[in-house]
């Protein structure tokens, strides 16, 4: 069983302290020395859900047995050889184990028969390591029944089930609706999803913590493993064994740190109080690992993921560019009073899976002509005063074709021409620099306290566009327009020379406008990173000037971006176009 964070097999609960371990621990914070699997974490079979409803109330169930006895663990019912240790044997009295369907270091998931009603279900046994105190092994058993208590309260289509709690052996075995198919995480193995699939699974985990929210239950450790996904499309959310549910007392010591590294929030790893933004965050990690194939803060080891997670800027998900990509971005802001609510996130996403339709469609208005709509004069695509009119139905019909055809010239443009990337749009800022600029629509523009200059933010915060105007008459300390100028400045490290580091600088000829021009690329490390790895970006200026002397102006256009991966693919992009698009007014 892996974990998706870390190495290959290490437990999804870790012996850490937070910076700020001291802090006492907020209300109902569930922690432990280690965790069973998720349900979500079984694979390899295909059986069938059952059809229980969840229940609000938690009541165990005890196995019969008499009390004055010694405990004498049940042996195995099936001893044919091959047999599986516990196979067959009967829990409660009503669920034969039939296969196992996953297992960690914690516990096994089975497959059993409840044959009581007649039934599948999925049994969670509790496996705990010989080593651990009897005080961290009834922690262990306490988030079990924590684990059903909160799945029970939640009722939603996209969380799993719970039948029945079961004490056999002094141990809480779990029985909850068994639901066939693979975990996400089995299937992102198999290749990565297409972005409107991915919002798809998104919606369904998203509905799923919304109703626990909304209960007081907070999940805490959504990640591909414990999403399922079954028959007919259903996404089911799984293991809530860590949950922190509203109202209950936390299981463990204070500073204790549970959870999978990659998929946590850096408010949690920095021992904060967690929200439901700490959830989106996860969910935001699901959906990047869903288009890329796994987390953008996996490191190869614990201590490195959970600093990347505090501090790494992940770079905007290749395979998830737009509004995907920009929500993406948004949910894994490190500051949770930033990343949207789960109202915005359920629209964006939705209308990923269900784009909007043109609001009319000729086709089903020229079919509607001539079916008993158009016999009986009336349509609701047709004006009152047209009904019963056939001649000037059809001249309406024809005018909408012909208006179509004229949209569909303009937008396409067929012939050719300089039209404007899908989603771009044209700025007007002569006041300030002097120039048209076309970016991204969803760029925020923002103008410079210097009264000379313009940026345009990208609202991922992965890509900005600068643009300023400069009057060397005036600006008597500026650097001239001038290509070995430049190039110098930067190989000296920029300004004060202490801006950026181990940089590579290249300047060529262009030309914008039919003016000579020149083209500047810097890729460099800020010069206050200290990380062993650090993360590279990219400068991309063109510079193009007009007159001579004092009374010469100049333009420095700059996209900003990072210099490796798909991120630097879409940044040199961007700079194309924005010096395709850009227009100097008296150039």
């Amino acid at each position: 069983m892996t974990n998706d964070g870390g190495r290959v097999n290490e437990p999804t609960s870790y012996g850490l302290r937070p910076p700020n371990a001291g802090q006492p621990p907020y209300q109902g914070q569930v922690q432990g020395p280690g965790q069973g699997p998720g349900y979500g974490q079984a694979q390899g079979q295909g059986p069938e859900r059952g059809a229980g409803q969840q229940s609000s109330v938690y009541q165990p169930t005890q196995a019969a047995r008499p009390p004055a006895e010694p405990h004498v663990p049940a042996p195995a019912a099936d001893p044919r050889p091959g047999a599986e240790p516990g196979q067959g044997r009967l829990i409660g009295g009503r669920y034969r184990l039939v296969s196992r369907l996953g297992h960690g270091g914690m516990g096994t998931v089975w497959r059993a028969h409840d044959e009581v009603v007649d039934r599948s279900v999925a049994v969670k046994e509790p496996r705990v390591p010989e080593h651990l105190s009897e005080s961290h092994r009834d922690n262990v058993y306490q988030r079990m029944q924590r684990e059903a208590r909160a799945a029970a309260r939640i009722e939603h289509p996209s969380v799993v089930t719970m039948h029945d709690v079961v004490i056999e052996d002094d141990k809480p075995w779990i029985v909850m609706e068994l639901v066939q198919g693979q975990s996400l995480a089995g299937r992102l193995r198999d290749g990565t999803l297409d972005v409107r699939e991915a919002a798809r699974i998104g919606l369904a985990v998203l509905g799923a913590l919304s109703a626990a929210h909304e209960v007081g239950v907070l999940h805490r450790d959504v990640k591909p493993d414990n999403v399922l996904l079954g028959r007919g499309d259903r996404v089911v959310l799984t293991d809530f064994g860590i949950a922190q549910v509203e109202g209950e007392q936390g299981l463990t010591e204070t500073g204790a740190f549970v959870g999978s590294p990659e998929f946590i929030a850096p408010e949690r790893v920095l021992g904060q109080h967690p929200g439901p933004e700490s959830d989106l965050w996860s969910l935001g990690v699901v959906l990047y690992a869903a288009v890329e194939g796994m987390s953008p803060y996996r490191r190869s080891n614990t201590p490195a993921t959970l600093q990347a997670v505090i501090s790494a800027e992940p770079q905007m998900p290749a395979r998830g560019s737009g509004a995907f990509g920009s929500l993406v971005m948004r949910l894994l802001r490190k500051d949770p009073a930033m990343r949207p609510d789960a109202a915005e996130v359920r629209q964006t996403l939705e209308s990923i899976v269900r784009p909007a339709q043109p609001a009319l469609d000729v086709t089903a208005l020229a079919s509607h002509q001539g079916g008993a709509g158009a016999a009986s004069g009336g349509s609701r695509w047709v004006p009152p005063v047209l009904h019963k009119n056939r001649p000037a139905q059809f001249g309406l019909l024809g005018g909408v074709v012909a208006v179509a055809l004229a949209l569909l010239f303009v937008f396409l443009d067929p012939l050719g021409g300089d039209e404007l990337p899908v989603g771009w749009e044209a700025r007007t800022d002569r006041e300030v620099v002097e120039a048209n600029i076309a970016v991204p629509s969803e760029y925020e523009r923002v103008e410079g306290d210097n009264g000379r200059s313009v940026t345009y933010w990208d609202p991922s915060g992965v890509f900005t566009v600068y643009l300023e105007r400069i009057e060397t008459a005036e600006e008597e300390d500026e650097l001239p327009p001038q290509a070995d100028a430049w190039k110098k400045h930067y190989e000296k490290g920029g300004e004060d020379g202490n801006e950026i580091k181990d940089q590579n600088v290249v300047s060529t000829a262009s030309t914008q406008q039919g003016k000579e021009a020149f083209d500047t690329v810097v890729d460099y490390v800020p010069y206050s990173s200290s990380n062993d790895d650090p993360i590279r970006y990219r400068w991309q200026e063109r510079v193009v000037a007009t007159g001579e002397g004092g009374d010469q102006i100049y333009w420095r256009l700059r996209v900003s971006g990072p210099a490796e991966g798909w991120a630097a693919q879409e940044g040199d992009r961007l700079f194309d176009g924005v010096v395709k698009h850009l227009d100097i007014q008296g150039l």
